[in-house]
């Protein structure tokens, strides 16, 4: 079977962090990890049944065969059958409802399609909205930032990290040199490191800027348990016209 393994937080969402947290323990560690963080392995396709190679089936074939080996041996969770459908309206709902507790969007495959390694015989759709954010770091030259690592305040006054930007196109770079200005030792990320992605021990080189500048962004659903992005942002615009107290206030995810 062909499926993906996931976790779910206190608050019931999808909590990529601790299936990596997971990932990376041994022994009793691990053990304890799984007691405390239940996984479930959500099943999408068939790709050998009984003996028989099934990737030459047609998807639809080889869906129906999965429906009826879930029903034949009542697997129930941490086995999970992937919800599947060809109705239209039904997607726009998964995607309106489902998105609030992280997903990150739907998959299509043809139902005449083989399953084929290594190849792309199937497409994603990423649910994506539009958020404000404040420019508290950028990465390049002051001439010419490349990337920008986005805060909000929380409710206590304090400006969290949330994100990170895509690589800006050159000419957004430039513009926005005119509209940051580079902080000094008061900064409230002053003495912080920030990794280079993610899992990664590497560092990026900062600049500070003063938490002046909001920008619009891009971000998909996707979130850490400590509230932040966990896919890099797209670039959309500056917003000039909004102040650091016009964008929403930071909100953490679950403790633990």
């Amino acid at each position: 079977m062909d499926g993906e393994l996931v976790v779910w937080d206190a608050a019931d969402r999808l909590a990529f962090e601790r299936l990596q947290g997971r990932l990376q323990r041994r022994g009793a560690g691990a053990l304890r990890l799984a007691e405390q963080w239940l996984a479930h392995f959500v099943v999408f396709d068939l790709l050998r049944l009984s003996g028989t190679n099934t990737t030459g089936w047609t998807y639809r074939r080889r869906r129906a065969a999965l429906e009826a080996l879930f029903a034949d041996h009542q697997l129930t969770a941490p086995w999970v059958l992937c919800p599947s459908t060809t109705d239209p309206a039904t997607v726009r709902e998964w995607l309106t409802t489902w998105t609030a507790v992280g997903l990150e969007g739907v998959a299509y495959k043809r139902l005449e399609g083989r399953y084929e390694p290594s190849v792309r015989g199937w497409r994603k759709h990423k649910a994506r909205e539009t958020e404000d954010a404040i420019v508290g770091a950028f990465t390049g030259s002051p001439a010419a930032p490349r990337t920008l690592l986005l805060g909000r305040y929380d409710t206590d006054g304090r400006l969290r990290y949330i994100g990170r930007s895509t690589t800006l196109p050159q000419t957004a770079g430039r513009a926005l040199a005119g509209l940051l200005t580079p902080a000094g030792n008061d900064h409230p990320w002053t003495g912080w490191t920030f990794s280079a992605g993610w899992g990664s021990r590497e560092s990026l080189h900062v600049t500070l800027a003063m938490p002046e500048l909001v920008v619009e962004v891009g971000v998909d659903v996707a979130r850490d348990n400590a509230g932040r992005w966990r896919h890099p942002a797209s670039w959309h615009r500056p917003r000039p016209d909004l102040s650091p107290a016009d964008v929403p206030a930071f909100e953490s995810g679950p403790a633990g």
